[in-house]
């Protein structure tokens, strides 16, 4: 995807590395890609498509590696009740999802997420392997490595559940854009660690509002999930986020533009 210079300078929080410019707060982050609205599968190449359409500021999905080392999206463990993580790539695509796509790889996705695409970052989630920690890590690095050969490094941003694996992922790409999902960590202690930021549930930062402020200090990104409801956005919005991450990004524009 060719990023002209302005782009790259001026939006560089949205498309290289979710970092600090400012560009503007509470930007839109697409949970499993823009669906509920649509009634599209979650975490579809559809979704991802419509995400982009939209001009959201990013667009998240979910990775998970097969029993025959196949990189796969979906957000569950499972998939049609089977485990992915001890099935073949083969054997899971025999099911479709609900609009007659199969289930896409990463390869796919990535593919499709270059794709005509000025506005939407990436938003890559590892989940934590079902089976050990040595796996999950190496999904990772296997992951990391798909996005690089795709020459999609510099529209990604990962998140993930596992500390390890974002430890994991600074290894072998320091400048990688990362943020810690379980929310059992300060703002001050993952800065520590240079994890780029926190993308904490919103009840965690309802219990820990100091964190908001702490995460300012520190320069690292402020991000949410997954925010549903009008009343919980107008409470994100009034504390200034980078970005907000939503099964709905439609009502969360029309309470931004409320905001206005």
């Amino acid at each position: 995807m060719k990023i002209s210079k302005t782009f790259q300078v001026c939006s560089l929080a949205i498309v290289v590395v979710f970092s600090s410019c400012n560009v503007g707060k509470n930007a839109i982050v697409a949970h499993r890609g823009a669906w509920k609205k649509n009634n599209l599968p979650e975490n579809s190449i559809a979704s991802l498509r419509h995400a982009i359409d939209l001009k959201l500021a990013g667009s998240e999905f979910d990775v998970w590696r097969t029993a025959d080392d196949s990189l796969v999206i979906n957000h569950d463990a499972h998939y049609n009740k089977l485990l992915i993580e001890e099935t073949n790539y083969e054997d899971l695509i025999k099911f479709k999802l609900s609009n007659g796509e199969k289930l896409p790889t990463l390869h796919e996705y990535i593919t499709e997420g270059k794709r005509n695409n000025k506005h939407t970052l990436l938003v890559c989630e590892i989940k934590p392997s079902e089976i050990s920690k040595e796996r999950g890590k190496q999904t990772a690095i296997k992951t990391v490595e798909t996005i690089k050969k795709l020459k999609a490094d510099k529209i990604t941003s990962y998140i993930s559940f596992d500390y390890e694996i974002l430890k994991q992922i600074q290894q072998i790409d320091p400048k990688a854009s990362l943020q810690y999902l379980e929310g059992n960590k300060s703002p001050a202690e993952v800065k520590k660690d240079n994890i780029s930021g926190v993308d904490y549930h919103f009840s965690v930062f309802q219990k820990h509002p100091e964190w908001i402020k702490e995460a300012k200090d520190n320069k690292i990104i402020l991000n949410v999930w997954t925010v549903n409801d009008a009343d919980v956005m107008d409470w994100i919005i009034g504390n200034n986020f980078d970005y907000i991450t939503t099964n709905e990004p439609e009502l969360l524009a029309e309470r931004l533009m409320k905001k206005k």
